[in-house]
């Protein structure tokens, strides 16, 4: 199974950018959906971004659509999430997610077979 560890958490203040990313100990990521989730405190994980195997299909939750961009590069093994104008509501832990299974897997967190243990960001107001 598929080890996953994200990087690039951290402090930042209000429309600064951070970039996300998530190695993955397969070297053949290219045949895992992958996908980022955040839950902040007191709140359920919800979804964030999703990219299919080769990288040619993506989706976004609308309360970050237009702001972040998830890509990959599978030659590396890693997944990124690029966080641009963030606000304040973006604070939370943001978790890798690989699905070994399907080409795209959206927003389901469920479909989802493995998992990062997450990266702190909190945007400060």
């Amino acid at each position: 199974q598929v080890q996953l560890v994200e990087s690039g958490g951290g402090l930042v203040q209000a429309g600064g950018s951070l970039r996300l990313s998530c190695a993955a100990s397969e070297r053949t990521l290219s045949s895992y959906a992958m996908g980022w989730f955040r839950q902040a405190p007191g709140t359920e994980r919800e979804f964030v971004a999703a990219i299919s195997r080769s990288g040619g299909s993506t989706g976004y939750a609308d309360s970050v659509k237009d702001r972040f961009t998830i890509s990959r590069d599978n030659a590396k093994n890693t997944v990124y999430l690029q966080m641009n104008s963030l606000k304040p509501e973006d604070t939370a832990v943001y978790y890798c997610a690989a699905d070994p299974k399907a080409y795209y897997s959206g927003s389901y967190s469920l479909r989802y077979d493995y998992w990062g243990p997450g990266t702190q960001v909190t945007v400060s107001s």
